[in-house]
């Protein structure tokens, strides 16, 4: 059943969709970079915002749901974001096996092209995470933790290019990118959980 749109919900949903086409755009980027070079950081990050599209679209369509739909939405937002997590453990055992470094300028570039992208989008977020409950709270984490995580990629590729020529620093980034994001699924699936049992009292 749908609820009658909110001047806030509209100017969320033209929010959300932006978001989704920014991070579509990247996404083609920074995979197609990742694959080049061998990064794992750079193809767990090219995965995220994959996720990241699929979150704000699925969140401007569900911005018109009852709350026990919006609420059964965000669970299933909280399983999308383990996809990345997935990802990059995957690729980072695969890395395991070679070890080799990748190309840090490359890789440190793409980085920052990624983190502008990232802060134009949690900046454009940011007003709406109270809003919405655990759909915006998924879309504002995710935006989050990605700008998080390209300022690890940036500083893997100084470290690789100046201090230690090796696979270690992207391996590590990855990793972490890994973590955060499994945490980022819990505390949506947590708000989402608690908004499900509300419906229903």
């Amino acid at each position: 059943m749908q609820q009658t749109e909110n001047p806030q919900n509209h100017a969320l949903r033209r929010t959300v969709i932006t978001v989704a086409l920014l991070n579509c755009a990247y996404f083609g980027i920074e995979f197609t970079v990742g694959l080049a070079i061998g990064s794992v950081s750079l193809f767990a990050d090219s995965i995220d915002f994959l996720e990241d599209a699929s979150v704000n679209i699925l969140i401007a369509v569900g911005l018109r749901w009852n709350a026990q739909n919006r609420a059964r939405l965000g669970m299933l937002l909280a399983l999308i974001l383990l996809a990345p997590a997935i990802a990059g453990l995957w690729t980072a055992g695969q890395k395991l096996i070679s070890l080799a470094p990748p190309a840090p300028v490359p890789l440190t570039l793409t980085g920052l092209g990624a983190l502008a992208v990232n802060l134009v989008c949690a900046l454009m977020l940011a007003r709406y995470r109270d809003h919405g409950g655990s759909l915006t709270k998924a879309a504002f984490l995710s935006a989050r933790n990605d700008t998080i995580a390209n300022v690890a990629i940036i500083l893997a590729g100084a470290v690789t290019a100046l201090v230690w020529r090796s696979a270690w620093p992207d391996l590590i980034v990855g990793a972490g990118i890994a973590i955060m994001n499994a945490n980022a699924a819990r505390e949506v699936w947590e708000a989402a959980h608690d908004e499900h049992k509300a419906a229903h009292s």
